[in-house]
């Protein structure tokens, strides 16, 4: 019996091992060959991730999706977006139907540590909020004790409402919808008192709405919710593109290189400059693209405080800890050296 348990377990640790061993995929390749890059993306959150009357995406999330096209096709336009829904987002990460995920997603240990994926970037720091009707006369979330509220299922915001109650001794009934359209419907029909989620989304819902004034955020963050992009642990190269891709238009930002004006920064002598714009070193091919991956992005996408005010500063969202680390905020990109 003991020989074969101790067999068993011997089995175990080689299959376990050979599993290790595997070689990641290389999802680099994979884009090059369709000549396209695949983003699972949120489902019509205005600012962030919806598409237009002629059905291109705008947005954030887009935006950051379209650096890592540029950075590795030279063209920012050759992406396919996938809306996802906070069910099926990581599996579709997982099982490879995207190649990133950037859908106001939550960097947390849990989701890190345990399904296989990794937090490339943050490209909104944001925080769990709730919105009332204004005619509700609520002023605060302590007055939502007994409250019925609409959250949506298997999402950090779930487990931070829970422990927001009853850490204030406060109870509540939670409607609980997947859809976002639909438990934004619960919410506006009376459905449920509060609806909450990430700040930022409430935002963009209430921009939504042409009776936007009937809706009123209350002033309680409740959480840290740094949002971002996702891939796939052990494909370390990618991983490498998507998050220098962002910190390309961090740093472009710092320095003062637009979209616009990128061309009037090739012959300057600031070697930080230089090398973002790979005018020197080996930057670029050292993570399998060429040198002038950064040139693309810029181009095309624009540096973070362009993206920023084309989708967020519409919204009426001031840009607070989203913006440089020069001006008090918490953007800030590692030196290219």
């Amino acid at each position: 019996m003991i020989r074969t348990l101790l067999l068993g377990f011997c089995l175990g640790l080689a299959a376990l091992a050979q599993a290790k061993a595997q070689p990641a995929a290389d999802t680099l390749a994979a884009i090059r060959a369709r000549g396209q890059v695949v983003c699972g993306v949120s489902v019509n959150t205005i600012g962030f991730a919806v598409p237009d009357a002629r059905g291109v995406f705008r947005g954030l999330d887009v935006d950051a999706c379209r650096a890592v096209a540029a950075a590795i096709l030279g063209d920012a336009t050759k992406v396919r977006f996938v809306p996802t829904t906070t069910q099926v987002r990581f599996t579709a990460l997982q099982s490879g139907e995207v190649d990133l995920l950037v859908r106001n997603t939550t960097w947390s240990l849990g989701r890190e540590a345990q399904l296989g994926l990794a937090f490339a970037s943050i490209n909104f720091y944001d925080g769990q909020g709730f919105m009332v009707r204004k005619s509700a006369g609520v002023a605060s979330a302590r007055q939502l004790d007994g409250a019925t509220i609409c959250v949506q299922p298997g999402t950090t915001t779930e487990l931070n409402l829970a422990d927001y109650f009853r850490s204030h001794n406060m109870r509540f009934t939670p409607v609980v919808i997947e859809q976002v359209e639909e438990i934004r419907a619960a919410f506006v029909s009376g459905r449920c008192d509060a609806y909450t989620n990430d700040a930022s989304s409430l935002a963009s819902f209430r921009a939504s709405q042409g009776n936007s004034g009937d809706f009123v955020l209350l002033p309680e963050i409740i959480s840290k919710e740094p949002l971002g992009a996702v891939v796939r642990k052990g494909d370390w190269r990618f991983f490498d593109i998507v998050r220098w891709s962002h910190f390309a238009m961090v740093a472009a930002e710092e320095l003062g290189i637009t979209s616009e004006n990128i061309d009037s920064f090739m012959a300057s002598p600031n070697p930080d400059i230089q090398r973002l714009l790979g005018r020197t070193g080996e930057f670029g091919r050292a993570m399998g693209v060429e040198n002038d991956w950064a040139v693309r992005i810029i181009r095309q996408v624009g540096n973070l405080g362009e993206v920023w005010e084309r989708n967020i500063t519409p919204l009426g969202i001031p840009r607070g800890i989203n913006g440089l680390w020069t001006k008090g905020g918490l953007q800030y990109a590692p030196p290219i050296r």
